[in-house]
């Protein structure tokens, strides 16, 4: 099984469709209602789908970049505002928090081969 995408919602298309292209996301669907963009990296892609009613999302999408600082401070330069800069945590993982226009959080982070492999990964056993 592969993940396909994850669907955001949000209340303002356009400013939401403005954001995660001044992310670097490619738009690949545009409607009123819906939007889908690819990741510039790998074969990832994730939606956005209009609501009336105000967000309340806790979900929290995470985007790797090889170089987080450097990511971050160009994105910085353009406009993006980051909750938290790039730090690192506990877990292993480098990582910088944002919001989009509809609140939904974003956390740009780089983790290595510790995304897979963190010392504490399980091994099962037969």
């Amino acid at each position: 099984m592969n993940l396909n995408q994850i669907t955001l919602p949000v209340n303002d298309m356009q400013a939401a469709v403005d954001f995660y292209l001044k992310l670097g996301m490619t738009q690949i669907v545009d409607t009123p209602h819906y939007a889908r963009f690819s990741c510039p990296e790998g074969d990832s892609t994730f939606s956005l789908a209009l609501q009336a009613e105000p967000v309340h999302n806790q979900a929290v999408i995470y985007f790797e970049s090889n170089n987080l600082d450097a990511k971050v401070n160009d994105l910085t330069q353009r406009g993006i505002q980051f909750d938290q800069p790039p730090q690192d945590m506990p877990y292993l993982w480098r990582e910088a928090i944002l919001h989009d226009p509809a609140g939904n959080k974003i956390k740009l982070y780089h983790a290595g081969e510790n995304r897979l492999n963190p010392p504490w990964r399980v091994t099962k056993t037969a």
